[in-house]
């Protein structure tokens, strides 16, 4: 079987991501697991393990990399790191043309390197088979309720970014303290709304029927988590059809706001496309029975969907004011602020507990295909470009993006 050399490359995008994609246990585990790879670690003065950590379990650190057959990070790499015709794996966030790394993906092609995109790695059945989303929502779903405790003056929770782990911030929400008629509402299911679930089930809180929720008071704190039919509905009849809905979102319209008026704090994990109805317009939340003043967006698709996610908000300063009437942004204590938390890059709060997890993702799921046989090409249908500096057949919708970097 061929030796392979694995690099862990330093993060190098700005602002710094303190996340790795293998802790130094998993490093070890790799290498007693394939006996043909060798993992070498680039030294890094901002990742949250440190050089030391890798070093005592006896990781090699090394500042040259040229060795390696296969680099892999977490984020986008600045151009100037990249070394030519090499193989990368990590998060370029260029699938969807975004505007600020056309130039990446061109300086990718012209330096004849293989991109393998964590994004685009899907099973057989199209589902993706790694991603951060599920410390996405535990951590969106903790600052939800730190925004809410602070909002209503009830509480005040610690950021998570400043815990040491997630175990800290697990013992923060201790703190947390909810009004008897506390109500809330969360959206979307998958890695993100399962992982904001975990954090619900650690609070006094009962789960309820989307009927129960729209229809009875509550006199203990409850929450209702809503799928895409609960949600949407068909213009004509009223019904809901998923096939129906991806093929022709046009014909349905949105009911959510039915539930988050009535709701103390919305917590949003959906995932939305272009083209789909908007789900909380300006209109829904001018409305006189309007109740809802805090809104975690963990989707943060900023302008679109959430009218009052009217940008992305920053670990630094994770929360402001949206005015409800007034449609700008306001402070975040208003009184007719709602008090929206939109930070896009959560998992970040907690980069230890979201590496080791990213990590036992791709040990489990992804090496095993990389390093050995893949007979469906789940690596091949992930692969961006290649060693010829030209993009797969999957990606050649990217030309006129790269053309016109």
């Amino acid at each position: 079987m061929d030796k392979f050399v694995l690099g862990v490359i330093r993060e190098g995008k700005v602002p710094p991501d303190f996340r790795v994609p293998l802790t130094p246990a998993q490093c070890v585990a790799v290498m007693n697991e394939f006996p043909h790879v060798r993992v070498v670690v680039q030294p890094s003065p901002i990742r949250k393990f440190k050089d030391e950590e890798y070093a005592s379990l006896g990781i090699e650190l090394k500042e040259d990399l040229s060795e390696c057959d296969i680099l892999i990070g977490v984020k986008e790499v600045p151009e100037e790191m990249l070394i030519p015709e090499k193989t990368y794996i990590f998060f370029s966030h260029t699938l969807k043309k975004q505007p600020h790394n056309a130039r990446l993906l061109k300086s990718i092609l012209e330096k004849k390197i293989r991109l393998i995109d964590y994004e685009p790695l899907r099973d057989t059945k199209g589902k993706r088979i790694i991603g951060f989303g599920r410390y996405a929502g535990i951590v969106g779903a903790y600052e939800g309720f730190r925004a809410y405790g602070l909002k209503h003056g009830l509480y005040n929770l610690k950021s998570p970014s400043l815990c040491a782990d997630r175990k800290e911030m697990e013992m923060e929400m201790r703190k947390i303290e909810l009004p008897s008629h506390f109500r809330l509402v969360v959206t979307g299911f998958g890695r993100v709304g399962n992982g904001a679930e975990e954090i619900l089930k650690m609070l006094p809180l009962e789960k309820v029927s989307t009927k129960d929720f729209l229809t009875k008071k509550n006199d203990r704190p409850v929450f209702v988590h809503l799928d895409t039919q609960d949600y949407y509905e068909r213009k004509v009849d009223g019904g809901f059809d998923k096939k129906d809905f991806y093929n022709n979102p046009e014909h349905y319209f949105s009911i959510l706001h039915t539930y988050v008026k009535r709701a103390d704090l919305y917590i949003a994990c959906h995932l939305w496309a272009a083209g789909n109805p908007y789900l909380i317009t300006q209109h829904d939340v001018e409305q006189h029975d309007w109740k809802c003043m805090v809104i975690a967006d963990v989707s943060c698709d900023t302008n679109g969907p959430i009218a009052p996610t009217i940008r992305a908000s920053k670990i630094s300063d994770p929360f402001f004011g949206y005015h409800r009437l007034e449609h700008r942004e306001v402070e975040f204590m208003n009184a007719d602020a709602i008090g929206v938390m939109s930070i896009d890059n959560l998992p970040c709060e907690l980069p230890k507990d979201a590496s080791e997890d990213f990590g036992n993702e791709l040990m489990e799921k992804v090496f095993p295909l990389l390093f050995g046989d893949d007979p469906d090409d789940i690596i091949w249908k992930a692969t961006q470009t290649t060693l010829e500096g030209e993009l797969t057949p999957h990606f050649e919708y990217l030309s006129d993006y790269v053309e016109n970097a």
